[in-house]
């Protein structure tokens, strides 16, 4: 039992016990003191205590927390989708005939309500029973919470929306409600509206300290008269579900129009956005959160300037990137959707990294696991083939200008020169090892990620990160590692060449960061490896999330 029940289950005995010490000292008739003792020992009030105690307890319980709060909404679309198939079997005609039963959409509707905790009285519209001439008022009742309602100036938690001055008429109105909050699920308070009173006293032309004042006062319910706005939001909830590439913490931003109503989250996070009509604030919510009012976040294009204004002020580092980095694109929010995986199709497999981090024995390692499972494309060279070669296994043989052709045709991921001979990894070859039922591994340059990134293609993509110098240096010690940077000899790192392989992941994270889906630390090799093969296996079993466009 919790203590919360607890406390309550001792509670009335304390009463009892505390009321008869005090019976001779309290001015009171001995028929209201037995009234009160009456009250306090019946069975009725025990019962109602029991309740609340049981329900306390399950209360507490994860488990006991609705997984949705929308399912009115999900049986309706999954009934638009059921209604335009054609020749459903039996079991789904039956589904759909018990979707459109009242009781069942009653049923449905009654969870929602406890789900999201819709237990606000209310009072229904007025009838416009007045002159053409006159303004319509409209009368809300919502009872005070811990949900934001404030001035321009302040954001005191009241009901779920936020008030402002309108620049033109400087009247109050509603300027935003916020989804899934008391106002929002009252469906009786719009954007727009305009506030005329508050508990019977008139706002107009009050300071807005003074419109605080009356809303932090108020106890129990607010009473709201309202003129409608002549146009009303409707109430459905946008779908779109986008991934962060940002850190944010509503309390930092100077710039939020209500500090408590923001949700704070973190690079990575995939949102629910829920409402975009302001074209500076978005509502959302993280995706799957139980909570059931949606916050403020920054829109795309507010925070792409907040993004520019950051790097006017910090220095020119983005412009010193311009061979390989388009400026146009300012990673703030990718709209994404889940996708599933397919038997026998497998997404490829890509590590990125800087040169000497370990991506080619991770590769190795995860090939030795299956070769015939795990493969690499293999390249094509305007080199004569050597004695013992065979066309088609190392290499493609083909001529330098077939080559420089399928260059200029956008065919290969990744193409460069060496030693005056031509090389490069064609997408048709990773298109081939995919449609032959093969996983294919690659450890392209970074350079490659946006010929990769495609919807053809949707590679999973890794990026192997260097652990801080100290560790670099030590492992790589431990593990008699063999310099990458040095072709004619077998030797160790140098610190030079440390310092160069943590300088290149650095630009490596600046430039492509939000386009990795694994971030995996190479400070042990094992430890790595067993990270690698987690990875590899949840994109072959598990639906992860992925551009939207990929999917549609």
């Amino acid at each position: 039992m919790s203590d919360e029940a607890n406390s309550i289950n001792a509670a009335l005995p304390s009463l009892l016990k505390a009321l008869d010490e005090c019976r001779t000292s309290l001015p009171a008739t001995n028929e209201a003191f037995n009234f009160i003792t009456g009250v306090l020992k019946s069975r009725e009030l025990n019962a109602l205590v029991n309740v609340h105690s049981q329900i306390s307890n399950r209360v507490n319980d994860d488990s006991f927390h609705p997984i949705v709060s929308n399912g009115l909404q999900i049986a309706a679309d999954v009934l638009d989708l059921l209604t335009t198939r054609k020749n459903l079997s039996a079991d789904f005609e039956e589904i759909c005939s018990l979707l459109k039963k009242p009781h069942i959409q009653r049923l449905l509707d009654a969870h929602d309500a406890v789900a999201q905790k819709d237990y606000n009285p209310r009072l229904s519209e007025l009838p416009p029973d007045v002159d053409k001439d006159e303004e319509t008022i409209k009368i809300a009742q919502l009872v005070k919470s811990d949900e934001p309602l404030g001035s321009a100036q302040s954001a005191e938690p009241i009901v779920g929306a936020t008030i402002a001055t309108d620049e033109q008429t400087g009247k109050y109105v509603v300027a935003r409600v916020f989804h899934g909050g008391a106002a929002y699920r009252s469906g009786l308070i719009h954007v727009g509206d305009e506030v005329w009173e508050v508990n019977g006293i008139n706002v107009e032309w009050k300071p807005p300290s003074d419109v605080l004042k009356i809303l932090q006062n108020s106890e129990g319910t607010i009473k709201f008269k309202l003129i409608p706005a002549d146009r009303k939001l409707g109430h459905c909830e946008s779908k779109v579900r986008v991934r962060a590439h940002f850190d944010y913490v509503a309390s930092l931003d100077p710039f939020i129009p209500c500090k408590e109503a923001g949700l704070d989250f973190v690079k990575g996070d995939i949102l629910h956005i829920v409402n975009q009509d302001d074209g500076e604030w978005w509502q959302a919510r993280r995706d799957g959160d139980r909570t059931t009012r949606a916050g403020l976040i920054p829109s795309r294009a507010h925070q792409e300037r907040m993004i520019l204004r950051e790097r006017s002020q910090i220095g020119k580092r983005a412009d010193q990137e311009n061979d390989d980095f388009d400026r146009e694109e300012i990673p703030t929010y990718e709209e994404v959707a889940k996708l599933y995986p397919r038997a026998g199709i497998y997404r490829p497999i890509v590590m990125i990294g800087p040169p000497g981090v370990g991506r080619n024995e991770l590769r190795r390692r995860l090939i030795a696991t299956d070769a015939e499972k795990y493969r690499t494309p293999t390249p094509f060279t305007s080199r004569p083939m050597r004695p013992g070669e065979v066309n088609g296994k190392e290499y493609y043989f083909v001529t330098r200008e077939k080559m420089e052709e399928d260059s200029e045709a956008g065919n290969f991921i990744e193409f460069g020169e060496y030693k005056g001979n031509l090389y490069g990894t064609s997408v048709e070859s990773v298109k081939m090892l995919v449609g032959a039922g093969h996983v294919c591994i690659m450890n392209p340059h970074y350079q490659a990620l946006k010929m990769l990134r495609t919807p053809q293609l949707k590679p999973f993509i890794i990026y192997i990160k260097p652990p801080a110098f100290d560790v670099l240096k030590e492992t790589r010690a431990v593990a008699y590692a063999r310099s990458t940077f040095d072709e004619n000899n077998s030797r160790g790192f140098t610190d030079d060449e440390f310092k160069e392989i943590l300088q290149s992941a650095e630009r490596i994270e600046f430039l492509y960061s939000h386009l990795f889906d694994e971030i995996i630390v190479n400070a042990d090799l094992s430890a790595a490896f067993e990270q690698l093969v987690r990875a590899v296996n949840r994109v072959e079993n598990e639906p992860l999330w992925v551009p939207a466009s990929w999917v549609q």
